[in-house]
């Protein structure tokens, strides 16, 4: 395969000493993009949004034109030039984007299929077969990945088997990250951390690995240069510049993987700071300073985090943002006054009964609708237990939330079992707009809670490594100075420490009877 440029990581541009520097944070998601725009002291100086569907042309498919993608791209660019101040120009900007999705594409990069995203499921039974031939356990041990229905890996498979026309045409593989850096600069580059979400990195070596490729058919040569998080790729194309507004020779900035960029916002760098996402999936993520899959939990995989010699170990916990919309719809909204009310009337009536019941729920025990995530092959289903008579609704509500923060507490058990330190727990997403369930999570984790209330935060990382990239800062730490944002920590009431303790066990006794 030729036509593949080398990563621009030695450009450097000579700003223009009348205006001031401006750097541009993308975040790519799964339905939106979203452009910020900072000065250097970490101000921001503008913000853009543009939103794109999901396709779903079967049961458990789940698609994406990457053209839409595009699109939103450029739109929100456009507006980002539109709003950037007269004093400022933008001299670089980085992408933290959705991994976990792959585009089918041509030599051009042109795609010749559907992007195939990270919530497809196509590929379950694939899976289960590759499982039953044995062949996750070496996938692992290379990739740092468990096997998963909806990453690259055996998305490419499937294609493989069932769309051999597909599969013949696409002379590339691209993750959304690879494909807008080509759209944007003409090159075909992505850093490690999207990259290894494919299943096709060496996660030791940091380079794509000729067995887990030949493993689903294709080579290296299908694959974009690999490289660092704050690799320069280069300069915009002319026509790219003209379409949005921005400079010419402001510079793409690798960037990398939507989490780990918001963990580095967050100043997650070193080992003891986690994470803990939570929209209506939940997942956690902490930091390692080693790629040695034994000293993690088992559960959990493997990624190259954007700050170098870092890793970021992760897991998807469930769906726990499903089971409070179940709680709302089928108890809230069904208690009188009957007339539906509003998402905001609901939490607030949630929120409300939660306050009415007492810590441990009095005995009431509920394990989520995704089951426990703990256990290997457990069942996808869930309930209440020790229901009595005398058990409210505000009890049942107390319940759910309890439900979730015993499968956290789960979860930082185990990798307090591998001796990593779990220092404080950073939460984003829906539950930190409950007055009660953060509080509830430091108390039956027995573990600080920081409340990350700020909007931005894969942008936010993302800016950081364009200056990083550019030169703009002397390291992460003197990034991180300017860019802080406040958070507020939430200490675990040490007098819970005792009933919870007792509560959790009961907890995981009753996970292990419904396994």
């Amino acid at each position: 395969m030729t036509g593949r440029l080398p990563p621009a990581t030695h450009c450097f541009i000579v700003p223009n000493p009348m205006l001031l520097d401006a750097i541009l944070g993308l975040d790519i998601g799964t339905t939106s993009t979203k452009a910020i725009l900072f000065d250097l002291a970490g101000r921001e100086l503008g913000a853009a949004q543009e939103t794109y569907p999901l396709q779903t042309p079967h049961p458990g498919w789940v698609e994406q034109d990457p053209e839409e993608v595009w699109r939103a791209l450029q739109k929100v660019l456009r507006d980002i030039a539109g709003q950037t101040p007269r004093t400022h120009r933008v001299r670089a900007l980085a992408m933290a984007a959705q991994s976990g999705s792959v585009i089918p594409a041509n030599e051009q990069g042109d795609p010749v299929y559907p992007m195939i995203t990270w919530l497809d499921t196509r590929t379950e039974s694939l899976v289960e077969q590759w499982k039953r031939e044995g062949l996750e356990p070496e996938v692992r041990e290379l990739s740092g990945w468990w096997l998963h229905p909806g990453l690259p890996f055996p998305a490419i498979g499937w294609l493989r088997q069932h769309r051999p026309d597909v599969f013949a045409r696409a002379r590339r593989f691209l993750s959304v990250h690879d494909f807008l850096a080509h759209r944007l600069t003409g090159r075909f580059f992505i850093d490690r951390s999207c990259a290894a979400e494919m299943q096709l990195v060496d996660i030791r070596r940091g380079e794509w690995s000729p067995r887990l490729c030949a493993m689903v058919g294709v080579t290296p040569d299908h694959l974009s240069t690999l490289g660092p998080a704050a690799a320069i790729i280069g300069p915009l194309l002319d026509d790219v510049s003209r379409e949005t507004g921005l400079p010419a020779d402001a510079l793409l900035v690798s960037g990398g993987h939507d989490q780990c960029c918001a963990a580095l916002a967050m100043g997650m760098i070193d080992p003891g700071e986690v994470k803990l996402a939570c929209g209506t999936a939940w997942v956690i993520t902490g930091i390692v300073d080693n790629p040695d899959l034994a000293a993690i939990p088992p559960s959990m995989d493997l990624n190259f985090h954007v700050v170098p010699d870092r890793w970021t170990i992760s897991q998807l916990l469930g769906g726990f943002g499903a089971s409070v919309e179940w709680m709302l719809r089928e108890v809230v909204q069904s208690r009188p006054p009957a007339q539906p009310l509003t998402r905001e009337e609901l939490f607030a009536a949630f929120d409300a009964l939660v306050s009415e019941s007492e810590p441990t729920a009095r005995g009431l025990l509920f394990v989520p609708h995704s089951g426990p995530s703990q256990l290997a092959n457990a069942s996808a289903q869930g309930g209440f237990w020790g229901l009595r008579l005398d058990h409210t609704c505000a009890d049942m509500a107390r319940a759910v939330l309890e439900g979730v923060a015993f499968e956290v507490r789960w979860t930082l058990n185990a990798l307090r079992e591998k001796r990593l330190p779990v220092e404080r727990l950073w939460l984003v997403g829906g539950a930190t707009r409950s007055p009660h369930w953060p509080q509830i999570l430091a108390d039956v984790a027995q573990t600080p809670v920081a409340l990350a209330g700020y909007a931005h935060w894969p942008a936010l990382g993302a800016a950081i490594l364009a200056g990083m990239g550019v030169g703009a800062f002397d390291d992460f730490s003197h990034a991180l100075n300017r860019f802080k944002r406040p958070a507020h920590v939430l200490e675990p009431n040490r007098q819970l420490s005792s009933p919870y303790a007792e509560a959790f066990e009961n907890y995981r006794r009753l996970a292990n009877a419904i396994l």
